[in-house]
Order: structure tokens, then C-alpha cells, then sequence
């Protein structure tokens, strides 16, 4: 009987390339950081105010043809 088994290759399991796979990949993965922003958010209301003046813009037209309705 030969205990060593020099005559047979026992096929070695592929766990070092599998680790090594995962080794990079975690060495690959990006790092998040959040942060508060250095200055303070400013809102433009800028639209808020011209969709006020067009909205009484428009009312005003609607008055004045239909107070005066031969203009058109």
C-alpha cells in the first residue's frame, strides 16, 4: 500500500484565486464622506415674483376686455 499517493494528483481547490479576487475588489470600492456645505443655500425667489406680476397682469386684462368688449 502506498499511503503517499505519489501516483494520483489530487485537484486542489481554487481558494487562493477566489481570495485574491475579493481582495481586490474590496481594495477597489470607493469611500464616501459627507459633509456640511462651507456657505449657506441660498433660494432665488425670483420666479415666485414674476409669476405674481403675470398672474395680475392678466387679471387686469381680463377686466379691461371685458369692460370694453369692441376693442377686438
Amino acid at each position: 500500500m502506498n499511503h503517499g499517493r505519489a501516483d494520483k494528483k489530487e485537484p486542489r481547490p481554487a481558494v487562493l484565486p477566489g481570495l485574491l479576487a475579493c481582495l481586490v475588489l474590496v481594495a477597489c470600492q470607493p469611500t464616501v464622506k459627507v459633509e456640511a456645505p462651507k456657505e449657506p443655500i441660498t433660494i432665488n425667489l425670483n420666479i415666485k415674483l414674476d409669476a405674481e406680476v403675470r398672474v395680475k397682469l392678466e387679471e387686469q386684462a381680463d377686466e379691461d376686455i371685458a369692460a370694453n368688449p369692441d376693442i377686438f
